[in-house]
């Protein structure tokens, strides 16, 4: 896309920004661009502080005037405790938050759960994302309610919310493994939570801008479930490696929801790497998006939230 980074993202003075995923790929370089542009500090949330530091202390190198900006934020998305204790610790050290990225995700994982009980790519992707922007929203709202503020919430999604079931959700085996379901079905069904959760947010939170983007076919680590399996899946990664997108270049277009004028991003939308929108009817589903909210919400409190 033509958006240029270093030219195009503003002066981001004043600004906090928590990026999830932020130890690799998509989340580092978007950290590694953001911090370019002065913002006041940003959270590179990842699971683990060896691997958090380690980005943090490339992204410094690269970037001097970063130095005492960048502050690891511990936080396992597959858990809800731990995504409730990273939540508190935004809210106990900052009076703001204008930007959330909710980058974080994995994909063709083996069949397993998480630590709350949930398919490991639906509580992974969606429901550990969820819980932690629900866990913000005040503070992102008591932000939006400040004189030119300009409040984002960005959720990664993927074109691949068509390989979604027909019905789109399969509630009734979220709270299982879903061993006999494929692992495409069930990470397309996580990726269509995540642009229905971004209509719902842009609907009831209106000062707050939601968006959705599929990032492009990019070159993380996102796809080493697929590609170091042996035989099929290494003969396909190197098949597929030279065509994917470069991290700096796949990065841009979340980047761009985060920081372009308001009146070039559209909240509620869910982008394709392109900058078109995706129109197909499941995502217009208000019933299907209704349903999945109520449901979240009911989970949630079962777990105290």
């Amino acid at each position: 896309m033509l958006f240029n980074p270093a030219k195009d993202i503003p002066d981001l003075s004043g600004k906090v920004i928590v990026v999830t995923g932020g130890s690799s790929g998509l989340g580092k370089e978007s950290v590694h661009q953001l911090v370019k542009h002065n913002p006041d500090k940003v959270y590179l949330a990842a699971r683990t502080s060896q691997r958090g530091n380690a980005a943090i202390e490339e992204i410094e190198k690269d970037v001097p005037s970063a130095r005492g900006k960048i502050h690891y934020l511990e936080v396992d998305m597959a858990s809800f405790a731990s995504v409730n204790r990273a939540a508190a610790r935004i809210v106990s050290e900052n009076d703001r938050l204008d930007i959330l990225m909710n980058n974080s995700g994995i994909a063709d994982a083996p069949s397993s759960s998480t630590t709350d009980g949930y398919e490991i790519q639906f509580g992974t992707n969606y429901m550990g994302p969820t819980l932690f922007t629900q866990l913000l929203l005040p503070l992102l709202q008591k932000t939006a309610e400040q004189p030119n503020s300009d409040v984002r919430i960005i959720n990664l999604s993927s074109e691949l919310f068509k390989q979604a079931p027909s019905q789109g959700i399969m509630f009734a085996d979220l709270k299982s493994s879903m061993q006999k379901t494929g692992s495409v079905t069930k990470y397309g069904q996580s990726k269509l939570a995540n642009s229905l959760f971004t209509k719902v947010c842009a609907e009831r939170y209106p000062a707050i801008k939601s968006v959705a983007l599929h990032p492009g076919m990019v070159n993380t680590s996102v796809w080493d479930n697929t590609f170091n399996r042996p035989y099929v899946g290494r003969v396909m990664g190197m098949a597929m490696r030279p065509f994917l997108t470069n991290v700096h270049d796949g990065a841009k277009r979340q980047l761009w929801a985060s920081t372009a004028k308001k009146s070039e991003v559209r909240s509620g939308a869910f982008y394709t790497a392109n900058g078109g929108e995706y129109t197909q009817a499941i995502l217009k589903n208000d019933v299907l998006a209704k349903e999945l909210w109520a449901w979240t919400e009911k989970e949630f409190a079962k777990h105290g939230f």
